[in-house]
Parts: structure tokens; sequence; C-alpha cells
């Protein structure tokens, strides 16, 4: 797939998630708590929600009487955060391709939006070429490891992971090496009752990871019943299911 037909794809399944997004967004909505107070106290500055899904950080950060800019690259996700006056400005856009000009704005917020550019080290530069001096971009993204559970039993069944390539975090670092930052590394796991379960809350925010799978192998009893015998981690608690978070500040000088 090229990158245009991939940040469309991308785009389109963001759209379809975003009525129902906040029902299954319980781990995003975690990071972005950790990510708010890694960010600390903010009041009355120019702040960017670059990846504002429906708009929850966004009103966060309104509430503080900042002034926010909510961007994303999916049209429903805007709509839903306009809906709940989220924001004072909203801009369908992508965040490695930004609209914005040159050192406007104070604080860049982005919550599990980055590991969805083609090119981490261009989202990154697009971002702090945004900020104004003094200021500082928050983020939190995946790294590989992340969902390695279905990873490992999707391959085998058909010698396929079906799971986007997260970058390993000796790539975050090479990315980050340019700037002055803090970063912060922790593992996420969660446990379902079932596979279909686990599933359904992986699509239910439009995270599919999958390129060219039909809705997350959401396809027959048969392909469920294999993931389940062939996932690693099942205990009484139930099919774990692992996220690998970095947390951290670029700092504009």
């Amino acid at each position: 797939m090229n990158m245009e037909g991939y940040k469309k794809k991308i785009a389109y399944k963001f759209n379809k998630a975003s009525k129902n997004y906040d029902q299954y967004s319980k781990f995003q909505r975690e990071c972005g708590n950790n990510l708010c107070k890694l960010t600390g106290c903010i009041i009355q500055s120019k702040l960017l929600d670059a990846g504002c899904g429906t708009g929850l950080f966004s009103r966060y950060w309104k509430s503080f009487n900042n002034q926010v800019i909510a961007l994303d690259i999916s049209y429903g996700m805007l709509e839903q955060a306009k809906r709940r006056n989220s924001a004072n400005i909203y801009i369908l856009g992508d965040i490695e391709n930004s609209p914005l000009i040159d050192k406007t704005v104070d604080i860049i917020f982005s919550n599990l939006a980055i590991q969805w550019c083609n090119d981490f080290s261009r989202a990154l530069s697009e971002l702090y070429r945004i900020l104004r001096p003094g200021g500082f971009l928050v983020l939190s993204t995946l790294i590989k490891g992340s969902l390695i559970e279905l990873k490992q039993s999707s391959k085998n069944i058909d010698n396929c992971s079906n799971v986007n390539c997260f970058l390993p975090i000796s790539s975050i670092y090479n990315a980050l090496s340019p700037y002055r930052y803090k970063l912060i590394n922790k593992i996420k796991s969660f446990y379902y009752s079932s596979v279909l379960d686990l599933l359904k809350d992986i699509k239910g925010v439009g995270s599919s990871y999958l390129y060219d799978r039909n809705n997350l192998g959401l396809r027959s009893k048969k392909y469920l019943n294999d993931l389940e015998k062939f996932w690693p981690y099942h205990n009484k608690k139930g099919f774990k299911l692992s996220y690998n978070v970095v947390y951290g500040i670029i700092y504009r000088d």
C-alpha cells in the first residue's frame, strides 16, 4: 500500500469509529491522563491537540482557559469534537503536513497519534517547527512490543503477523536525538474474557492495526477459535493484551 493510500485508510477507519469511540477508549484515556500528569498545570496558553480524536483532552485543556486548537486527520473525529465544544479552533489535517505557521503555539499535546505517521522524525520536526521558543511538545506513542500477543497468535495461524510494525525504542531515541527531551517507557496490559471482546475493543477505537485484513480478522468462528488456541498468554484473568508505550517531552529552545 502506498503512503497516501495508507493515510486515507487510517482516516476512514477513524471516521467509522468516531461515533462510538468513547465507549471503547479506556486505554487511550488512561494514556492521556498519564500525559496530562507529565505535562503539569497549563493555563492561559495556546495549545495544539495534535490528533485530538473526539476532543476529550481538548476539553480538559480548554477548561483551564487555554486557547485550544484541535487537529485530526479524521473528519468524523473532528465533528465529534466540535459537537462537544471541545476547542476554540478545529483543523482537519495531518501531523506530518501541518497548516500551522512557524512558532505559533506554546504547547503541543499529542496522545497516541504519532504512531500513525509515515515518518516519525518528520512528524517531530513539523511539531517542533510550530512551537514557540520556551514551549514544549508532550506525546505518547506505541512502540515495538505492543499487541505482541495478537502478533504471535495470528502468525501461528497463517505465518503472517497481521499487526502494524511499531518502531523499536532505539528508533525513538534516534529521532529524538536533535532535541532536548525526557522519555518514559511503560507497559500496560489488559485482560479479556474472549479474543472476540479483545478485537472489538481494538476495532472500536479505529485502531485495527491491519492493513489488508478484513476488519481485524473478525471473519469466522474458526479463525477466532484458532486465535484463542494459539494465544500465548491466557490465564484465569483472561486473554492478555499488552501495549508498550513511551511518554515524552521535547523542549523548544
